[in-house]
């Protein structure tokens, strides 16, 4: 069971600023969709709640102190170890081969270390923000694949899609 860290990363490491994406990128919301459908999601509740509702096709699984939680067509869970295990039974159930890692910066931080694979989206900005992702140690990771993309018609910023696994 592979674990997939994906997320969409400014040169600066900025992912969000105020609750939200500082950019926007239609062209990789396909790729997110493709790399994410059939799968459990695991997300903090600030993801979920700028999100607004649950991704269809996927389970979405939820993690937040927040012991009043509740929101409809989500997992609600408390802890890294309870999600962990809660998506890779989902998986199982599914035969779903990965775990999707979608995010907020709290989320990232407590998975990286379990993580297989990074699917990162590098965004050719540098916006204000107050959300970072961790920094990636090339140490422990491999870059396997990068495909530079320009700006389409509904993109604020030049992309690469940069694919990264594990070094054993």
């Amino acid at each position: 069971m592979e674990i997939v860290l994906i997320v969409a990363v400014a040169e600066n490491g900025v992912i969000g600023a105020g609750g939200a994406i500082p950019w926007r990128l239609k062209s990789d919301m396909a790729r997110f969709k493709a790399l994410t459908l059939g799968k459990p999601v695991v997300m903090g509740r600030k993801t979920f709640v700028s999100i607004g509702r649950p991704l269809q096709g996927r389970t979405n699984i939820v993690v937040t102190r927040d012991a009043g939680f509740r929101a409809d067509g989500v997992v609600v869970t408390h802890s890294f170890t309870d999600a962990r295990a809660i998506a890779i039974g989902d998986a199982l159930r599914r035969f779903a081969t990965e775990i999707a890692v979608i995010g907020g910066a709290e989320i990232y931080a407590q998975w990286m270390n379990s993580a297989d694979r990074l699917e990162i989206t590098e965004v050719h900005a540098r916006p204000d923000g107050d959300t970072q992702f961790p920094a990636i140690d090339l140490a422990a990771w491999e870059e396997l694949a990068r495909l530079r993309n320009p700006a389409g018609p509904d993109d604020s910023a030049d992309f690469s899609y940069v694919t990264y696994r594990r070094r054993k």
